[in-house]
Formats: C-alpha cells, sequence, structure tokens
C-alpha cells in the first residue's frame, strides 16, 4: 500500500513509552516487521529512567521510520496527545510498549478501513501471559457475524461496553481532528481511554469489525497497577469528561434525545467501569472510592440521566445499596473485591435476594458459553 496523496504515511503507529525495557524490544520488532510498509512509527518517551530511551534510538537507527517524542513525565493522555500532534498518517494506530502487534495487524485493518471507507476499523485481541509459558486466549469483542460490514457503532450500548483496547484499532485522523477527540491528561497511566473510546463511538458514522485477531495484550506486567493514590480518582476524572462533554460538545450539534440517550449509556458503562476499578484497588482506598461513587450516581439518578432498572438485576442491586450507604456496603462486603462467583453470588444475595443470585447465576453461564 502506497502513501496518499499528500505524501505522508498511509499511518502513524504512537507507541507509549514509560520504563517498558523488559518488553519494548519485542513490541518495536512487531511495529517494523508489518506487512504494511508505509508507516511512521512515533515513540512517545515519558521520562522514563530506564533503558527504554537507549532502546528507541538503537530502532531509529536502524530503521527511518522510527521516531521519538523525548519529554519529562507527564502521563499517558499528555502522551498521546503530543503523538497525534505529531502524526502524518491518513490512518492512526496505537500500539502499548507492553504489548505487540501480529505482522499483518495494520495492513487487515487499513484495507477494512479503506474498503468500507470507515471513520475506524477495530479488530478481536489475545489475552497474553508469557510466565510460565506463552498463552493466548481470544479476546472475542465481537463475533464472525458482526464482521465485515459497515455498522453504526452509538446505535446500542453494546458497543459502550465493550473493553475500550484503543489499541486493536485504526482511526481515521481527520475524523479525529475535525472533531477534536484528544485523550484527558490526567496523571500516570490508567483509564484515559475510557473518554477517547466513548467519543470515538459516539460520532464515528460508520465503522468496521475484524474477527481477527491483530495483537497479543500482555497479562502479566508487573508494572501494571493502580494502587497509587494519584490514579485513584482518573476513572471519575474520564466519566466527569464525558459527561461534560455529552451536556456541552456534543449537545451543541444533536438533539435533546439523542443527548438522553448517550447519557442513558454513560450511566450504564459507568458502573461497570467503576466496580472494575473498585476490585483493583489497594483497600486502603475502598471507602474513599465507594463515597465519590455514590455521589455521582446519586446525582445521575435524580437528574433522570438513567434509572436502576436500566441495569442488570444483581447490579441494580448492588448499586441501589452503594448509594443509600455506601460504608455499609463497604463493611458488609469486605471481601468483594477477591470473592470470585460463589462469593459475588452470596454478596449479591445479601443485597438482592434469591431472584439476582438466579439472574447473576443465568447470566454468568451465558458469558461463559460466549467467550467459550
Amino acid at each position: 500500500m502506497s502513501t496518499n496523496s499528500s505524501g505522508s504515511p498511509v499511518l502513524s503507529l504512537l507507541i507509549p513509552i514509560y520504563n517498558v525495557e523488559r518488553y519494548l524490544r519485542e513490541c518495536l520488532d512487531s511495529a517494523v516487521a508489518q506487512t504494511l510498509e508505509d508507516i511512521e512509527i512515533i515513540c512517545i518517551n515519558d521520562g522514563s529512567t530506564d533503558n527504554s530511551p537507549a532502546i528507541i534510538r538503537e530502532y531509529m537507527q536502524r530503521d527511518a521510520r522510527v521516531k521519538m517524542i523525548d519529554k519529562a513525565n507527564s502521563g499517558y493522555g499528555d502522551s498521546m496527545n503530543r503523538g497525534l500532534d505529531m502524526a502524518r498518517g491518513k490512518y492512526v494506530g496505537i500500539l502499548e510498549s507492553d504489548d505487540f502487534m501480529a505482522p499483518d495487524a495494520l495492513e487487515k485493518l487499513v484495507a477494512a478501513a479503506e474498503r468500507f471507507d470507515v471513520d475506524f476499523a477495530k479488530a478481536n485481541f489475545d489475552l497474553y501471559w508469557s510466565k510460565p509459558e506463552g498463552r493466548r486466549e481470544l479476546m472475542e469483542l465481537f463475533k464472525a457475524r458482526d464482521c465485515g460490514k459497515p455498522v453504526h457503532p452509538s446505535d446500542t450500548v453494546n458497543a459502550f461496553s465493550l473493553k475500550p483496547s484503543i489499541w486493536s484499532a485504526v482511526y481515521r485522523r481527520d475524523f479525529l481532528n475535525c472533531n477534536a477527540i484528544r485523550f484527558l491528561p490526567t496523571p500516570g497511566a490508567a483509564f484515559q481511554d475510557a473518554s477517547f473510546t466513548f467519543k470515538v463511538f459516539a460520532l464515528a458514522d460508520t465503522a468496521v469489525y475484524l474477527h481477527d485477531s491483530v495483537l497479543s495484550y500482555r497479562q502479566d506486567n508487573e508494572g501494571s497497577s493502580v494502587n497509587s493514590p494519584n490514579k485513584v480518582h482518573c476513572v471519575n476524572d474520564e466519566y466527569a469528561e464525558i459527561h461534560r462533554w455529552i451536556v456541552e460538545d456534543y449537545a451543541e450539534t444533536h438533539s435533546s434525545r439523542d443527548v438522553a440517550k448517550l447519557l442513558r449509556f454513560a450511566n450504564i458503562i459507568k458502573y461497570d467501569s467503576y466496580m472494575w476499578s473498585y476490585i483493583r484497588l489497594n483497600p486502603k482506598f475502598y471507602a474513599e472510592f465507594l463515597d465519590r461513587m455514590a455521589q455521582e450516581f446519586h446525582g445521575a439518578l435524580e437528574a433522570h440521566e438513567f434509572e436502576l432498572t436500566d441495569l442488570k438485576p444483581w447490579k441494580r442491586a448492588n448499586l441501589k445499596a452503594i448509594v443509600n450507604d455506601p460504608q455499609k456496603w463497604l463493611t458488609e462486603s469486605e471481601n468483594f473485591a477477591g470473592a470470585g462467583a460463589m462469593g459475588r453470588a452470596k454478596h449479591y444475595a445479601r443485597v438482592g435476594g434469591p431472584g439476582v443470585v438466579v439472574a447473576f447465576v443465568l447470566d454468568a453461564r451465558s458469558e461463559e458459553r460466549r467467550v467459550g
């Protein structure tokens, strides 16, 4: 595939980098080996204190397509925005520095985007464990029946409920620029993909999904953590930005009905995001996080942005208990974070009764069949 008419590359691949010397060569090897050769590879070094900058320079000497933005540490969101500002490609791709791509990943994604003339193309990926030996498990976000055809992603909440996985996609750069879609420059590197993804799905006219797995998403990077104080409320910041964007920016050009639909979708996926975040916190932050969660959802319910009935029965019962008395919920749910399926079922029985447990078990079995 050749350069586009402006002489710029077909795609700009952004790689945000912070202290990942252990995995960086495997990542960069997969980037330079892409069968789509007409790319630029923009490495954004976010003030790494390990050998990462030297590794980037090593690849720059080998391959003229590799470039580096070398800056003081300012967090993931600011790094990505700097990369987007530098990008020249018709499309933009993203590769996390501890992951690696299949050799034909970008070629497949760009070909699909070109064929259907869409704002973005997105694919499945593999969960990857390197220890004790290499193991992969397909993360099948998209069933084969839903792939290979243009879709309007904002039609249902299902698209918004997907794991953000911004790196298993390519985006038309003019689509991002025309809609001012950027990352929230909050501290650290946790959850900054949430508002970016929401805006992409809300504003894209059309998209296309691929069933192929295009990337190995590493699960055993011991450096990944959301247990530091400056990351506790990153997810809250992302959803505050989503809410601000809907009621201010999106509302300027869309109907009140469309705004109401997006607010409802945002609150539905916000519950899942918050509970996923909660179980990954250091326990010393539980009370603080739950208090803020309760306040936010109380406000959303009071404003009729969504209803508890929009959630599945066990989620509905759980959120109602948190909103009513977050500290009581915490006291009675000390083991929720590591309880497993059986422990969760017992917890849902306490907050919602036997009927909620039945619904939870049936849905869990359905999900196992879907994934399997």
